[in-house]
């Protein structure tokens, strides 16, 4: 059975709509920007969690200690 030309071009056209829907669609989701500004949320909500939060706030205090005493044992 033969198809009609007609109605080849046109599932060719919905096709090609379809995919250029799917290409925009793809390059809004991996834009830089988009995916930074995702980091960026994850980053803030997890050092927002008291078990991430209180040891790197340790950590910073012991450094800042170690830094010191090194300064003024001269």
């Amino acid at each position: 059975m033969a198809r009609d030309p007609d109605t080849i071009e046109r599932e060719i056209e919905q096709a090609r709509s379809a995919l250029a829907t799917t290409l925009d669609q793809l390059g809004e989701k991996a834009s830089p920007k988009r995916l930074a500004d995702s980091a960026k949320v994850s980053v803030r909500v997890k050092l927002e969690e008291p078990k991430v939060k209180y040891p790197l706030i340790g950590g910073g205090v012991l450094i800042v200690a170690l830094l010191l005493r090194k300064l003024f044992r001269r």
